[in-house]
């Protein structure tokens, strides 16, 4: 069924490509070379992926998903071993993308359309156990209402994956928050420990991120900080002047060698946007219903023709 339900999308793509033009369509794809997209850690952004790569393959172009790191795939795109990434947190990204994108190698085309937030997020029955939240300066006097046994008297904090970089490490490091910082294994093992903790009612703080659809299946209170003076600086803050973490701009980038390489894909990824509301849709149906990634974007792609086509349209002219 999956296979055959892919089938009826590329062959509904190829058909609208068909239309547009025996010239047009003579010169696409301009090389048969693979575009090679990432594949990060967390579900959203293969959502995103997912449904780029498969219009440009009904387009007709050759596409690889390709497994990689947050943080380790910029130096991959900057080389140009991976071409085209539709979701990028701007603000979770190291050192080498800005150097990537300020020398050219990278090149930005513009957000992808999501409104996010970052931040440490905890179960609303906390605030009985932690008098003072949601403002950060209560975690302090309330470390303990957080701890494990093995992080006993600090809190336990559990942050992003450890090849997501240190955010939340460096913060607690310089406003010297009692908490330990305990990287999660993956989205997945996150959101586990996460709806564990609150079938339980135990402690949980944890940084995260929306759009998701955990925030449509279970009520979060985010911890609140001061209100930045311009920029966030994550790893120079005080006790009584922190502003927590640098909100995010979520970008979509491409090798500096795309547009010439493969000119009709790179008009149709820079017309490319997704919203919230279609995110945290489409992940509830996997996250949370456990469908396919597959079958989702395959459903997506032949129920939303009229969103996509013109994106096609415009590239294709």
């Amino acid at each position: 069924m999956k296979k055959k339900l892919l089938a009826t999308v590329a062959a509904g793509v190829l058909a609208l490509f068909t239309a547009v033009g025996a010239a047009q369509a003579g010169s696409v794809p301009e090389s048969t070379d693979p575009i090679k997209i990432p594949i990060n850690e967390w579900t959203g952004q293969h959502v995103s992926a997912t449904i780029a790569g498969e219009i440009l393959k009904g387009m007709g172009y050759n596409v690889e998903y390709v497994t990689a790191g947050a943080v380790p795939q910029f130096a991959a795109i900057a080389q140009g071993n991976l071409h085209l990434q539709p979701e990028v947190w701007t603000n979770n990204v190291g050192d080498i993308y800005p150097k990537s994108v300020a020398s050219g190698d990278i090149v930005v085309l513009g957000q992808l359309g999501l409104k996010p937030q970052e931040g440490w997020i905890y179960p609303p029955y906390m605030e009985e156990k932690c008098p003072g939240l949601p403002d950060y300066r209560a975690l302090y006097d309330c470390a303990q209402a957080f701890s494990s046994a093995d992080t006993f008297p600090k809190g336990r904090l559990i942050t992003y994956p450890a090849d997501w970089g240190t955010r939340s490490k460096d913060v607690v490091a310089g406003i010297g928050l009692p908490f330990e910082p305990v990287a999660g294994g993956s989205e997945g093992a996150m959101i586990a420990e996460l709806k564990s903790a609150y079938a339980a009612k135990d402690p949980a703080l944890m940084m995260f991120w929306q759009p998701h659809w955990l925030f449509a299946d279970l009520d979060f209170n985010w911890v609140k900080w001061n209100p930045a003076n311009g920029e966030c600086v994550e790893e120079n803050q005080s006790k009584d002047n922190a502003c927590g973490f640098q909100q995010a701009s979520i970008d979509k980038i491409v090798w500096k060698g795309f547009k010439n390489k493969w000119p009709t894909a790179y008009r149709f990824f820079d017309l490319y946007k997704l919203n919230n509301d279609i995110h945290n849709t489409m992940m509830l149906e996997i996250d949370n219903k456990g469908r396919s990634l597959e079958d989702v974007v395959a459903e997506w792609i032949a129920n939303n023709k009229a969103t996509w086509q013109q994106w096609v349209d415009a590239a294709m002219m």
